[in-house]
């Protein structure tokens, strides 16, 4: 009862300020802003260096990878599920830009391949919308080989439960109604505001995670956070690749058939 109080309360403007003033004043750590994303890329991107942006098109239109080529990045993909925008198309015309926009879907092998390992991976409002975030956080860290910034929205943490996330789907109206954020500006957010749609795909909110859920899947899929910048309702991460600590390798014939021998000589396998 106590967290639902709080997430009502951090749903209010005055909630918001409030939490911003008492962080300010601890002094701790910079607060995350949507704004700063572009003072991150401008400290990360160096000249010559290799950029992705993974979801440029909702709502910026591939302004995020046009400013990474400004900032000197020598080759700049742009990646999504939709797309390109007549905005994008025009403002490529206008900067004569090289960035080079790919249609497809970052879990997707093909898709990864066609990007290549790049020196800078920004992917910000995906995770959220992703029914699988490990998966994807896996497709970033094969892609990455300097720094990741990532950008998502988040739900406050839980007291006693580490690691604690919100499956949105199915939920039912007066459960999914805590996580609607029409209070802070939010109009629609597809399956919260109206429920599941699954004609929407990844237009659907899937999860609530919170920032140490956030942490560790970056951390099992192979990066270490560097920086956090926390707000109520968002976490940016700014990381860098690592050894990965989690891969699962699918046998050949000849490997499979001795490891089932070996399960079966063990008496390991049994039902749960």
């Amino acid at each position: 009862m106590l967290y639902k109080w709080k997430i009502q309360f951090l749903k209010t403007h005055y909630g918001i300020s409030l939490w911003r003033k008492w962080k300010h004043w601890q002094k701790k750590e910079e607060v995350g802003n949507y704004g700063h994303l572009s003072k991150y890329i401008k400290q990360y991107v160096s000249p010559g260096d290799s950029f992705t942006d993974i979801g440029c098109m909702w709502g910026v239109n591939g302004d995020f990878s046009f400013l990474a080529e400004q900032c000197g990045a020598s080759v700049v993909k742009g990646v999504d599920v939709f797309g390109p925008t007549p905005e994008f198309k025009a403002k490529k015309n206008e900067l004569n830009s090289s960035v080079e926009f790919i249609l497809g879907d970052v879990g997707d092998a093909r898709t990864i391949a066609r990007i290549g390992v790049m020196d800078v991976v920004f992917c910000a409002g995906v995770l959220y919308h992703h029914p699988s975030p490990f998966d994807l956080i896996v497709a970033l860290r094969q892609l990455c080989k300097k720094t990741l910034i990532l950008r998502t929205s988040a739900i406050p943490e839980v007291e006693g439960l580490p690691n604690a996330a919100v499956f949105y789907p199915m939920l039912k109206p007066k459960d999914r109604q805590l996580w609607n954020l029409k209070s802070l500006g939010l109009m629609k957010q597809v399956g919260i505001t109206e429920g599941f749609e699954s004609d929407q795909g990844y237009g659907n909110w899937f999860w609530g995670l919170t920032p140490s859920c956030i942490t560790s899947l970056l951390e099992t899929a192979g990066f270490e956070v560097e920086k956090r910048f926390t707000e109520p309702f968002a976490q940016t991460f700014i990381c860098k690749p690592v050894a990965v600590t989690f891969a699962h390798k699918l046998p050949n014939e000849t490997e499979a058939r001795e490891m089932a021998r070996g399960i079966s000589s063990a008496g390991i396998a049994r039902p749960a």
